[in-house]
């Protein structure tokens, strides 16, 4: 804000302006006079119109996401959408040896001088998928550091607290590596607080899971649903032919996989959600009787998808082709094996989503092999990995470039027709219809229909300081109730498509521990009323500031929901008319929900869409 424009605006009104910003009461129109510097001035609160109409997407860009959505997601008000995801494979060290041989010394093994060199007949003995859950974010999770998820934590906020009833505080098992969550850990009829013989650290952890829709947290270990995993034979480019491979290749929600580019099917079955972590123990070492290294934790696996898959379709496409050109280099490998393509189908009710990190994804295949030991041979075993895609992370923690690729489906059914006649018509609308995915999003012309240079142009010659403006979204609960069962998104995001930047201003409000946390001032978070959502408030004094003070042009925003707040990015849409730049923390988002616009009735004249400013003038 560039208040030197004015000559006569000295020091202090910057301090009366800071004032204003926390003593404004949004039901007087005048809250005050007096003089500022020797100049009188009054203070008081403007209301303007803000033209908003709705605009429907049919297809996102969806590759190389952040995070992947995958399974049917039934809104009420919107419809089903099932999301599918269809991803490259790639190897974990190009040119793989498995076992302790390359596959060229297995061949020469006969004619080898070297004794111990044997013909390996790698086996594999099983494979494993393995998806993480995402989980909620640290704070949120565990505020008081007491080792409890809140959503088990006999109070969140309190260390001390027991959530077991063993005698011992949360944050006393922490330390000791017993399990709070359990007042007998190593199940020998002893409670914890009791015991003095517990092994530390071998129980499974218990994890708040985030981004999780149509099961309930209770319902997780019993409500099964349907996992189809297959191998893609798409071809995922990763440069686009028409930039004459200089450019990223583009892939769209819209874009079909199956059922024509599919086929071995690597597993077919039912899953559950689980929201413990796995465990492996070590093998008990015979040279070592005083030590039982069984009871030892070796790995611990968070909660995810973990699925075996066919052992038989690996052992021919990866263990055999050892040495093979298929395995030489990354891109012989991509054109070979393609990729797999994952979806989910609730079986009992209407839905069941995840969204989950597809670089922390990965396939494990495990073998067998023959290994010379003292003129005979036995069995050893080991392991390789299969990753989808990959992330470097340098030494200060700033990720790297995404390698690999993957996208997302959406298959959106046909939206009811009191939803679909409120999209693409260009009219000052009485509703806002904000749906994440390939949904739909609103646009919005501050002051008027052209954005308003005859009102800018008459503040300014009215000399206002702008301590704040406001743009309120009411939430049309009438309808959200009527529907029923609505999962109500909780923060709205107000944007610049044409610099593809967020309005919230990173000079003078900040990025928290959490994404709801983040920038306060510039809120967009949802307000509940008896546990229900009743508005969406998002603070832009500086955009307005910037247009009066500065040489800032009144664009025409964007409204949409967010899943992260913090990553503004955007990419590329296409729309019922022409493409038009999107959040990428809006596509990977499957809620929607139904907003007051400004064309409304008299009746609903207290829920209706206006930008909202308190001023200081200077007379």
């Amino acid at each position: 804000m560039n208040l030197s424009k004015s000559a006569f605006f000295p020091a202090i009104v910057g301090l009366f302006v800071m004032l204003c910003l926390f003593s404004c009461d949004e039901d007087v129109i005048t809250i005050g006079e007096g003089a500022v510097g020797g100049k009188p001035f009054d203070t008081g609160k403007a209301v303007y119109d803000v033209f908003a109409y709705n605009k429907n997407i049919k297809a996102v860009k969806t590759n190389k996401l952040p995070v992947y959505q995958l399974g049917v997601f039934n809104d009420p008000i919107y419809g089903k959408t099932q999301a599918l995801v269809t991803s490259q494979v790639q190897l974990s060290s190009v040119n793989p040896r498995f076992g302790i041989y390359s596959q060229q010394s297995e061949d020469n093994a006969d004619t080898d001088a070297n004794a111990s060199t044997i013909q390996e007949n790698e086996k594999v003995t099983d494979v494993y998928l393995y998806i993480p859950y995402l989980r909620a974010e640290a704070l949120q999770r565990d505020p008081d550091n007491d080792g409890v998820d809140s959503e088990y934590d006999a109070d969140p906020n309190d260390p001390n607290s027991d959530s077991d009833g063993d005698g011992l505080t949360d944050i006393q098992e922490k330390s000791m590596g017993s399990n709070p969550l359990n007042k007998d850990t190593d199940g020998d009829g002893i409670e914890d607080g009791l015991d003095t013989d517990i092994q530390a650290n071998t129980y499974a952890k218990k994890f708040q899971l985030d981004s999780i829709y149509g099961i309930e947290e209770k319902d997780y270990p019993t409500t099964p649903f349907h996992l189809k995993v297959e191998r893609s034979t798409y071809y995922l480019r990763d440069l686009d032919p028409d930039s004459n491979f200089m450019q990223a290749q583009e892939y769209y929600s819209s874009q079909q996989f199956s059922p024509e580019f599919v086929s071995d099917v690597l597993f077919d079955g039912e899953e559950y959600i689980r929201n413990e972590e796995t465990l492996t123990f070590k093998e008990d070492d015979p040279n070592t009787p005083e030590v039982d290294e069984s009871k030892q934790v070796d790995t611990r696996t968070d909660p995810g998808i973990y699925v075996k898959l066919d052992p038989a379709f690996f052992q021919t496409n990866i263990l055999d082709k050892e040495g093979s050109s298929e395995l030489l280099s990354q891109d012989n490998f991509k054109d070979f094996f393609r990729g797999i393509h994952l979806s989910i189908s609730p079986i009992s009710g209407e839905e069941m989503m995840i969204l989950f990190d597809l670089k922390k994804a990965y396939i494990t295949i495990n073998y067998e092999y023959d290994k010379a030991v003292s003129g005979s041979t036995e069995k050893a075993n080991s392991s390789y990995r299969l990753n989808f895609l990959t992330q470097q992370v340098s030494a200060s923690g700033v990720p790297g470039i995404v390698s690999g690729n993957a996208v997302n489906t959406y298959n959106n059914e046909t939206y009811p027709s009191q939803v679909a006649d409120q999209l693409d018509t260009g009219e000052n609308a009485s509703r806002l219809y904000v749906k994440g995915g390939a949904g739909s999003f609103s646009e919005i012309k501050l002051f008027d229909a052209d954005n308003g240079e005859g009102i800018l142009d008459d503040i300014r010659k009215k000399n206002w300081v702008i301590n704040e403006a406001n743009l309120v979204f009411y939430v049309d609960r009438n309808t959200l109730d009527a529907a029923g069962g609505t999962t109500e998104p909780s923060r709205i995001y107000l944007y610049d498509p044409r610099t593809n930047q967020p309005l919230y201003s990173t000079r003078f409000d900040a990025a928290g521990e959490t994404s709801l946390s983040s920038y306060p001032m510039y809120g967009g978070v949802l307000e509940k009323s008896a546990g229900k959502g009743e508005k969406y408030s998002i603070r832009i004094t500086n955009y307005i500031n910037d247009l009066i003070v500065g040489d800032s042009t009144n664009v025409t925003l964007a409204l949409s929901v967010t899943s992260e707040i913090r990553n503004p990015l955007l990419s590329n849409a296409k729309l019922t008319n022409g493409e038009e730049n999107v959040p990428i923390m809006s596509n990977i988002n499957p809620l929607g929900t139904v907003l007051y616009g400004s064309n409304v009735p008299a009746d609903e004249a207290d829920k209706k869409l206006q930008l909202v400013i308190f001023y200081t003038e200077i007379k």
